[in-house]
């Protein structure tokens, strides 16, 4: 199955557990008909173990000069004095709500089979065991949390359950039973210690037939032939109205849209729970469906390889079969988690309070290759989802500007819980109050959305305005040869060899400024746009260091330190574009020698797939195939589809399930608003296929089908352009037409 996948067992883990999602909630299923239990999430959960005090960016301004006047005459440690004292602090930890539980004992059917499966087409996941089926989503029309089960058995019980692993034995839980008429609300209600803030989870639980009766956890029923639980999580401070929201959950059932009833009663009483469940599936699916289709790969794959279950399939890891299904799982996994936020370091999953590196939002890398496709992959969900997070957080931008820097406009943090977007986590050994790219890499897809439907947002100019001012009262100091110095300057998370961690001109510092300044001159008045293109031209160029390599640093005396899992000096080439084979082909050599140079440290998949994603600009199928290759082999990938940050399935981490996608992508197909090129680093285990529905940055959408012998692009322009298209045969001018469909091929 190209568009999902199974497994003939109930997850043993709960990373193993199918996902679903709608970008607010968020659900693990494992699957197991005894005890069918449902991990849910919610992206607003994160513990408050910090006072509001402690998460305030730090003020030092007053002692930037001083610091800028130390660096620059060569004091290699100034910037490890930088701080205000305060320990490094990670920023609050994303954690589950609880566990919804359906257990239904079968003491007289210990051997019957299970089967549980995940439909990406429809965001269904499913578990079947004789005649029980589970039925599991999370509804992008009404954010609710949908299980309906048929078959369940002669007796089942059903509660709400908050002892997942690591959850705080001082967490105040209460728990509530109301039940009338065949229907029954559970309510799951969490107090933080030491806070106000708190959560509420309810679920509305329908039955057909059968008794209920109360028991000490939650309720047990009898007799019942179909089960149907619509579950809510709220994150709040004080109390909750608990009522309105088992009410709003109720709407669901007794109303359609417009308030219009729909819901039937059975012959003898009771809800038709099938066409209620009906209802919302199909409400779902007009959503999700439609976002999951708009792209697709295929690779001509076996059709025996494509059956396989997910986790036999991953010991095949050079099986193109397994390539179509990471493809397919990533864009699901990516579509799922991004709604009010984009996705965490987790997506928007996880079964245990203590989530690796607090489930953050890491912005330095992870964030930003996680949403890499969303563009050319035609996920414009993701990247409104990305908006809200930049437009929730642009006052918190503002402060770390004016507190760290003295400086107008915004600085973004690297890590950010989703709430707070104040720069806190920071260190001597990782001064990442000192980074000033953040900004310049988080509003890259929105300038890549609008260069592809062709209508700048508004929002996205006021954004780039602000980072314009930043720039503007930041570059004021100036080095030896008159151009700009960019000081403080952080290359994350590496440091120099001759320098300490705060330094000058890292590449990636120059690189995002430039691309800011431009950027926004682009959008700007002519005499603003004449000003900002003037700092731009300031800045430094970029080194070339003696092994001919890209250097990280720009600055003299700072030397590269090659085996780290970060590749932030290639910023340039990607995203940016900025160097590229093309237009700077002397760059373009020097960044394919730091990518040869570059080590891979402690093999995080990140790294990886960003190296490959370098190769793909830089036309370096070898590179491209050897970076898919080490994440393909080194077992990275539950059973469920989602990865693992390190080999051997080591920390849950969305980064290699959301990046891949990506990279296929870019090494089929790359585009900027003037330029095509068509199979620029094609991975050798990818010989022929057929990629659909990519979207380009001018205004186009591409259909690719290649083979070793051949390929053809079929493109649909919605606006005219006139591109430099770059394919395997050659260079050429490509004149297109609004509305009119154009064939390329060889």
């Amino acid at each position: 199955m190209r568009h999902g996948t199974w497994e003939p067992a109930p997850a043993a883990r709960w990373e193993d557990g199918f996902l679903a999602g709608n970008g607010r909630h968020g659900a693990l299923v494992l699957g197991d008909p005894e005890d069918d239990a449902v991990i849910v999430t919610h992206h607003t959960l994160v513990r408050p173990v910090h006072a509001p005090a402690d998460t305030a960016p730090p003020r030092l301004a007053a002692a930037l000069p001083a610091l800028q006047d130390a660096l620059l005459a060569g004091d290699t440690t100034a910037a490890e004095r930088f701080t205000d004292g305060r320990p490094l602090r990670w920023v609050r930890p994303f954690h589950p709500a609880f566990r919804t539980r359906v257990r239904s004992p079968r003491p007289g059917a210990p051997g019957l089979p299970v089967r549980r499966s995940v439909d990406f087409t429809t965001g269904v996941v499913t578990a079947e065991c004789g005649e029980r089926r589970s039925e599991v989503f999370v509804s992008r029309a009404d954010d609710v949390l949908v299980q309906y089960v048929t078959g369940p058995g002669p007796a089942v019980e059903v509660d709400l359950d908050h002892r997942l692993p690591g959850v705080p034995a001082e967490l105040a839980v209460g728990r509530g039973v109301a039940t009338a008429r065949g229907r029954t609300v559970l309510t799951l209600r969490a107090r933080y210690p030491d806070s106000p803030l708190g959560y509420t989870g309810l679920t509305l639980l329908l039955t057909d037939t059968g008794r209920t009766t109360v028991t000490a956890a939650g309720v047990r029923i009898e007799g019942a032939g179909r089960l149907l639980l619509l579950t809510r999580v709220r994150r709040h401070a004080g109390d909750l109205d608990t009522e309105g929201e088992a009410q709003a959950l109720q709407a669901l059932v007794d109303a359609g849209p417009g308030s219009r009833p729909v819901a039937r009663s059975r012959p003898g009483g009771g809800t038709d729970l099938a066409a209620v469940h009906g209802r919302l599936l199909a409400r779902h699916t007009a959503l999700h469906g439609a976002a999951y289709r708009r792209v697709a790969l295929d690779l001509g794959a076996d059709e025996a390889e494509r059956a396989l279950p997910g986790s036999v399939l991953l010991r095949r890891p050079d099986s193109p079969a397994l390539l179509e299904r990471l493809f397919a799982a990533g864009r699901y996994h990516l579509l799922s988690s991004a709604g009010s936020h984009p996705p965490r370091l987790t997506g928007l999953w996880t079964g245990d309070w203590n989530t690796a590196w607090s489930g953050a939002f890491t912005t330095n890398a992870n964030l930003n290759l996680q949403t890499a496709s969303a563009v050319a992959a035609d996920l414009p969900e993701v990247t409104e989802a990305h908006r809200n997070l930049l437009h929730g957080q642009t006052a918190h931008w503002k402060d770390n500007a004016r507190a760290v820097f003295g400086a107008r406009g915004i600085v973004a943090p690297t890590h950010t819980d989703g709430e707070s977007g104040h720069t806190y986590h920071f260190s001597r050994e990782y001064p990442l109050h000192l980074w000033t790219a953040g900004a310049d890499w988080l509003l890259g897809p929105l300038l890549d959305h609008d260069e592809a439907t062709g209508r700048p947002d508004p929002r996205t100019s006021a954004l780039l305005a602000e980072l314009a001012r930043f720039y503007e009262d930041f570059l004021t100091r100036t080095g030896p040869d008159g151009r700009i110095a960019v000081v403080p300057s952080y290359s994350p998370e590496n440091r120099p060899r001759g320098g300490g961690w705060g330094a000058v001109n890292a590449t990636m510092d120059i690189a995002a400024a430039r691309h800011a300044l431009r950027a926004a001159a682009d959008r700007a008045p002519r005499p603003d746009a004449t000003r900002l293109r003037a700092l731009a031209d300031r800045l430094p160029p970029y080194r070339v260091n003696d092994e001919g390599a890209l250097a990280e640093w720009a600055w003299p005396g700072l030397g590269d330190r090659y085996d780290h899992r970060h590749l932030s000096h290639l910023y340039p080439v990607w995203p940016l574009d900025e160097i590229n084979p093309y237009d700077t082909p002397d760059l373009a050599k020097a960044a394919g020698r730091a990518l040869e140079l570059r080590g891979s440290e402690n093999d995080s998949a990140h790294g990886h797939l960003h190296h490959g994603l370098v190769a793909a600009r830089l036309r370096d199928a070898a590179r491209t195939e050897d970076a898919l290759a080490r994440v393909l082999t080194g077992d990275y990938f539950h059973d469920s589809l989602m990865s693992a940050h390190y080999p051997g399935r080591d920390v849950y981490n969305a980064d290699a399930a959301h990046t891949l996608p990506a990279l296929l992508v870019e090494a089929l197909v790359q585009s900027t608003p003037t330029r095509l090129v068509l199979l620029p680093a094609p991975p050798a285990r990818c010989p022929h296929g057929r990629l659909t529905g990519i979207r380009t940055r001018f205004g186009a959408r591409l259909d690719l089908t290649w083979s070793p012998a051949a390929y053809q692009a079929v493109l649909r322009p919605d606006r005219d352009a006139e591109i430099d298209l770059r394919t395997p045969a050659g260079a050429g001018r490509l004149v297109l037409r609004a509305g009119e469909e154009r064939t390329v091929s060889s």
